[in-house]
């Protein structure tokens, strides 16, 4: 394959994938955002256990929300 038909199927693969975005109902876009959040904050979880082993479950939810909370601030900054 030559890079030239390696960048058109890249194209080729992200129209496809816009499309099948494109019909996924509302409904099931909020569910999967909600589930990503969900998901993102687990994985923040164990690394925060993971860098603070000696930290109870309600500190380890404490600094989650403090990450959380540092990242809204920025992300308004950036506005």
């Amino acid at each position: 394959m030559t890079p030239e038909q390696i960048r058109q199927l890249g194209k080729e693969l992200h129209r496809q994938k816009i499309l099948r975005a494109r019909a996924i109902p509302i409904e099931e876009k909020l569910l999967a955002g909600a589930q990503l959040f969900d998901y993102a904050c687990q994985i923040t979880l164990s690394g925060i256990r993971s860098q603070h082993p000696e930290a109870s479950e309600e500190r380890v939810q404490e600094i989650l929300r403090e990450r959380l909370a540092w990242a809204k601030k920025r992300e308004e900054s950036v506005r």
